[in-house]
């Protein structure tokens, strides 16, 4: 008699509850809000809106743990694209800015990007986790 496979006997993933796809929405939606207020900036603003999320709910809902966390890193690591870039611009007393234009055009459409993505992927419940992103937070 054979044992049964684990893999084939294991429980799917529990769906998350709406009211954690709802709030691991908004840790994606923030830094849409954020780098949209703070655009002047540079778009640093973008992590505030998922840290805030995250604290909130980090202890209470795990989809929204992992998908604030997921959110948080990817946003710190755009904006220390930015960061750089803003630096780089600076450095060559504005004729850097020849590569930083459209290096900003191409990451900000990127970002745009794959935060639609990741807010359409948690609302139907799916864990998303950015192509490009620091793990800074774990």
């Amino acid at each position: 008699m054979s044992t049964p496979d684990p893999v084939a006997t294991a429980s799917p993933p529990s769906m998350p509850s709406a009211e954690e796809r709802n709030w691991a929405m908004a840790a994606h939606l923030s830094a849409l809000a954020g780098g949209l207020l703070s655009w002047f900036f540079g778009g640093l603003g973008v992590f505030v809106g998922p840290l805030v999320v995250w604290l909130i709910k980090k202890d209470t809902m795990p989809f929204v743990d992992e998908q604030g966390k997921e959110a948080l890193n990817f946003n710190i690591t755009c904006a220390i694209a930015f960061l750089i870039l803003i630096v780089f611009s600076v450095m060559t007393l504005g004729i850097g800015l020849l590569l930083t234009v459209p290096l900003w055009v191409a990451v900000g459409i990127f970002w745009l990007v794959v935060t639609i993505i990741a807010t359409v992927k948690t609302s139907n419940g799916e864990h998303y986790r950015y192509p490009i992103a620091l793990r800074l937070i774990s």
